[in-house]
């Protein structure tokens, strides 16, 4: 398994970064294991979660992914590079959600707890925090890093300017900065390469894409007309009509179907295709790769071993072209 740095810190992360968002709710604890058992014999060393996992269940099983992870972390804590993130809400209160200083400090404690581990190689704000004054929020990060319970922090789903304006900020303040951006990104959504990806490339900032197959579109196993496969990412709890939203509409599925032929002819699974693309953009720091069974991750591991050909990247950059400028067929 290949290593990179992240960003312009000195933290050396594998090539493939694996999601656990399905675990405690899509896929049991066993199948927990088997999937994280898969990716340690693949050499993947690098795992992504968040306090408000899994995805798509009722709010009773909030941190049950974590509990998860530490468990199956247990012995051999030291040989992996362990993500997770804060920012949704994780309680009844108005102070258990946001980027305050409260809610930071108290989010950090108790994702400790259920990782069973004394400290965090990276974490990240789930999203952007309007409500609280963005020094309050990484002057929080300060403290945490300072305490060593965290060792760098980053961002997800945030906007060019908030990136942009937090690492000012920290620059100002001669404290933490983002040194990580973790956005969604792959064939079908594009739109980070026009402000996103150019920034975190001249400011050193690692990037983290999630969705690099499109919540499983890009697998090229669904079928508009029969709608969503029950037990998929589209109809997940929660997050089930969020998926819909971002990916099931006709222009994205004739995509799909465009796109099977050029993965054919380059002796590919579309899935391969798919992640090797997002690999072979330069900004790129780790693809997060996930699976509700052991086997999935085989084609997404495969794409590291097979970069794309540079006239099959262009033909992938020119079909797709409409999902960079933001006007993508629906």
């Amino acid at each position: 398994m290949e290593h990179t740095r992240l960003g312009r810190t000195g933290l050396k992360v594998s090539r493939l970064c694996l999601g656990t968002m399905t675990f405690g709710y899509q896929c049991d604890e066993p199948a927990s294991f088997a999937i994280m058992d898969r990716a340690a014999d693949a050499g993947i060393t690098f795992l992504d979660t968040a306090d408000v996992y899994p995805l798509g269940a009722p709010r009773e099983v909030v941190g049950r992914t974590e509990e998860i992870v530490g468990r199956w972390l247990q012995g051999r804590r030291q040989d992996y590079i362990l993500a997770t993130k804060c920012f949704g809400r994780t309680g009844p209160n108005q102070w258990d959600m946001g980027a305050s200083r409260k809610h930071i400090l108290d989010a950090v404690d108790a994702s400790l707890r259920r990782l069973q581990t004394d400290y965090i190689d990276l974490y990240q704000l789930h999203g952007f925090d309007p409500d609280t004054p963005m020094d309050e929020t990484l002057r929080a990060l300060e403290d945490v890093v300072r305490s060593g319970k965290v060792r760098y922090v980053g961002c997800s789903n945030w906007l060019s300017y908030q990136l942009a304006r937090a690492i000012g900020r920290s620059e100002a303040m001669g404290i933490v900065r983002m040194d990580s951006v973790q956005p969604r990104y792959n064939l079908l959504f594009r739109e980070i390469e026009r402000e996103l990806l150019p920034l975190c490339d001249g400011d050193g900032v690692g990037v983290i894409p999630y969705n690099p197959i499109a919540g499983g579109l890009l697998s090229g196993k669904h079928n508009r007309d029969e709608g969503p496969e029950e037990g998929s990412r589209f109809t997940l709890g929660s997050a089930g009509p969020r998926y819909q939203d971002r990916y099931w509409h006709e222009g994205m599925f004739e995509t799909v179907e465009q796109l099977r032929p050029l993965a054919a002819g380059a002796g590919m699974s579309l899935v391969q295709m798919s992640v090797a693309w997002v690999l072979a953009n330069p900004t790129i720091t780790a693809p997060i790769i996930g699976a509700s069974r052991p086997e999935q991750l085989d084609d997404s591991i495969a794409a590291l071993e097979t970069p794309l050909p540079p006239d099959l990247k262009q033909q992938l950059d020119d079909l797709t072209a409409a999902y960079r400028r933001g006007d993508s067929p629906r």
